[in-house]
């Protein structure tokens, strides 16, 4: 919970004017927040943002996106306790998906450092690090992000997708999701729970137009044994050629039925 100081005279004017924009802003500063809490110009807000950086009490995430340092002089305290904050200011139109969406819908129990981001922005690295968060990025065509959720993570709404989307975001790039085992294990735990829907799986994976999702969803769902609707209704839409089950996998049995690749020891497992 934050304190305003702004009235407290103890206080410096430079510091009860921090306080101002940081009461305006929230979890992430940029230069519209110092324009509207203190009524200046945006050429004053950013010689305040760069004084304030230089006297530490701002930290510069992006070009134009302000992080609050510890302020406990100003009776607060802002530190980044949660990197979510950064994926909107960041990479929007984005979202969070993968491995770090199936930890937040409970598909899984295991914990990952990084955070897996969709951007529609252009990535030259797919992997970035900013303070002190590790992000796994991937490049989107914006008419391609549907199916995700707002998160409240403060005073910051984060995009998350949905359970469903999770699903098929990691069936579609195994490595979203932390590589085909563990994809295998969440979707398990998604067809136990309540909230399981395959009309909405198939839904979403005909919206995303990517054949080898049906390949890969229909092995896995036979292996799982799940009803024969979702089977039928991934056969259906196989598409010409095959597919690997994980590309990062060397996969040299082929299963004619799904027109899928996979690794030796899926080959003999039950369902194959």
């Amino acid at each position: 919970m934050r304190t305003s100081t702004t009235s407290d005279p103890a206080v410096p004017a430079s510091r009860r004017r921090l306080s101002a924009v940081l009461n305006e802003a929230g979890d992430v500063v940029r230069i519209d927040d110092v324009v509207n809490a203190l009524d200046v110009s945006r050429a004053e807000a950013a010689k305040l943002l760069s004084r304030w950086v230089k006297q530490a009490w701002l930290r510069r995430a992006a070009r134009g996106v302000y992080l609050p340092a510890s302020l406990t002089t100003l009776g607060s305290i802002r530190v980044l306790e949660d990197p979510w904050i950064l994926v909107p200011p960041l990479f929007d139109p984005a979202y969070i998906t993968g491995r770090t969406a199936a930890e937040h819908w409970d598909l899984t129990e295991q914990i990952f450092r990084d955070i897996v981001v969709m951007t529609a922005q252009t990535v030259r690295h797919k992997s970035q690090r900013r303070h002190g968060a590790q992000f796994s990025l991937t490049h989107i065509r914006p008419e391609k992000i549907f199916g995700t959720t707002s998160v409240w993570r403060g005073r910051t709404r984060v995009a998350v997708a949905d359970v469903h989307r999770t699903i098929v975001d990691m069936v579609a790039d195994p490595e979203l999701g932390g590589g085909i085992q563990h994809v295998a294990d969440c979707l398990s735990v998604y067809f136990k729970s309540a909230g399981r829907d395959e009309d909405l799986l198939i839904r979403y994976a005909v919206r995303l137009g990517n054949g080898a999702v049906f390949k890969r969803l229909g092995f896995l769902a036979e292996r799982a044994d799940t009803g024969p609707e979702l089977l039928e209704s991934c056969r259906r839409r196989l598409t010409a050629g095959n597919a690997k089950l994980d590309p990062a996998l060397e996969c040299p049995r082929l299963i004619t039925r799904w027109k899928l690749r996979v690794p030796e020891s899926w080959a003999s497992r039950r369902g194959t």
